[in-house]
């Protein structure tokens, strides 16, 4: 295996070479935002993680035999790490290939491995989650979507909510309940949906960005082939426990990267202001506490994740620091965009090209709450903190041992 750091001199010298270093303009801050040509991003995209596969810097804790290079987790976050320093429109990928690949790896049967792992990282198939519903986001475990045996497929009918990239992905990671008479938990299985078929339509849901990001997936009758079942009848909550997992992992790895872009966001935020004021923010006393609040917790967000990468190099795998990283990641993105625009003063109501650099930092106020969504809301990130690290008593399980079908249900 090839060490770390002749790995790390490997990625640097392909991105130095082959990718575009962010610019000053870039503002790491901006989530969420509107996308002025989506089918022109997707095509870039795709084009980009070609690129990297070839390169041989996709799925690289993957094995060989699927188009990975089984290298450790460290050498993934040393990727994730120098690649966040260049300009590469590799998002749309996240949740397959962060997400539904390392699923397929752990619970896939030897054909599903062989048709799914490497058209994911070749980027020629994007994926999306089906997971949350308008009465199951919290409680996970609640979903109502119904699947049904037919033969040699499922039917499968319901409603999905907060779905990133449906509108342009051809697969979907599906959590269903196939078997209603049993408790909630143990009634679940999971499929992979090809979202490109009669039955399954996707409804965009504006954001005050005016982006549509996420989405609300309806499911009337849709069809999944019983060779898309991933784990067995009735394992959906353990197989989709490792989806879940992988999440926490990715965002763990980002940590790093979030606290040097919340660093450098701030810096180039004073640079502007001052240059449009003739002032320096951090002259004004109430100001100047804020930007050290934000330059002290940017701080911890890096120890932390530190912290993550030291477990990850023992062997065991982030799980609450993972939901600690998330949280601390959209606080950041809180501080440092509402900051952006209150240092402004009554400039920052300015949205759009007569605004501090082009509205950009309005936009990162409106798009940050969508962070808090993503990934697991600030509530559940909260909830696992303080039963796993804290040990505090865990919430009350209402319903665990019941029938699914005698359960009430939201009206």
């Amino acid at each position: 295996m090839i060490s770390v750091d002749d790995f790390q001199a490997e990625a640097r010298a392909w991105l130095e070479a082959n990718a575009p270093r962010r610019s000053g303009d870039d503002n790491p801050a901006i989530l969420f935002s509107e996308k002025e040509d989506e089918t022109a991003l997707v095509a870039e995209a795709r084009s980009w993680q070609a690129k990297i596969f070839d390169a041989g810097f996709a799925g690289i804790t993957w094995p060989e035999a699927y188009g990975g290079r089984e290298l450790s987790p460290i050498h993934h976050i040393v990727w994730v790490q120098e690649a966040a320093k260049y300009d590469l429109p590799l998002d749309i990928f996240n949740i397959g290939i962060g997400m539904g690949g390392p699923t397929i790896v752990t619970w896939g049967t030897e054909e599903q491995k062989q048709r799914w792992l490497r058209p994911m990282l070749e980027g020629k198939e994007i994926w999306c989650q089906l997971f949350s519903e308008p009465n199951a986001g919290s409680d996970l475990a609640g979903v109502q979507t119904r699947a049904v045996a037919d033969g040699d497929e499922w039917i499968v009918t319901g409603q999905k909510v907060w779905t990133s990239g449906a509108h342009y992905s051809k697969w979907g990671m599906l959590l269903a309940r196939s078997d209603p008479a049993v408790p909630k938990h143990k009634g679940l299985s999971y499929f992979i949906i090809d979202m490109d078929q009669p039955g399954v339509e996707s409804r965009p849901l504006r954001q005050m960005t005016g982006g549509t990001n996420f989405n609300e997936v309806f499911l009337d009758e849709a069809r999944v082939s019983a060779e898309n079942l991933v784990g067995g009848v009735g394992m959906g909550w353990s197989v989709a426990l490792t989806t879940l997992m992988n999440e926490r992992t990715s965002i763990g790895a980002l940590s790093g990267a979030a606290s040097s872009s919340g660093e450098a966001a701030l810096a180039r935020l004073r640079a502007e202001i001052e240059a449009a004021t003739g002032a320096d923010p951090a002259d004004d006393g109430v100001l100047r506490e804020r930007l050290v609040e934000i330059a002290i917790r940017s701080k911890v967000l890096a120890v932390h994740s530190e912290r993550i990468i030291a477990k990850l190099t023992q062997g065991q795998i982030p799980t609450a620091e993972g939901s600690v990283a998330k949280l601390m990641i959209t606080d950041l993105l809180r501080r440092v965009s509402s900051f952006g625009v209150d240092a402004q003063g009554p400039h920052g109501m300015l949205a759009a090209d007569d605004g501090l650099a082009d509205g950009q930092w309005v936009e990162a106020l409106l798009g940050y709450p969508g962070i808090r969504l993503a990934g697991g809301t600030d509530e559940i990130m909260r909830r696992t903190i303080g039963e796993q690290v804290l040990g505090l008593p865990r919430e009350p399980q209402i319903g665990n041992d019941i029938p699914f079908a005698d359960l009430p249900k939201n009206a």
